[in-house]
């Protein structure tokens, strides 16, 4: 047997299934895809996501900048985790 019959036979798992489902949404689907093609789209991504908080806070104040810190704490306790594993 061969590596490409056995990969044929590879049922899907939930993360596969997952990934998929999330590439298949219109906006987000489009921005990873965007980014697998060319790397440098994440810097473009960066920039429109930084322009988006100073308009929010331009407009609502700052309680835009402190639902936007909140909703941050959970990726930078997983940051701090990856950073300070083994």
């Amino acid at each position: 047997m061969t590596g490409q019959s056995l990969a044929s036979n590879h049922a899907p798992g939930l993360a596969d299934r997952a990934w998929n489902l999330i590439r298949a949404l219109p906006v987000i689907g489009r921005v990873i895809r965007d980014i697998e093609r060319e790397i440098d789209t994440v810097y473009y991504l960066f920039v429109i996501l930084l322009t988006a908080l100073v308009l929010a806070v331009q407009a609502w104040g700052l309680p835009a900048l402190v639902v936007t810190a909140v909703a941050l704490v959970p990726v930078i306790f997983v940051l701090l985790i990856w950073v300070t594993l083994p």
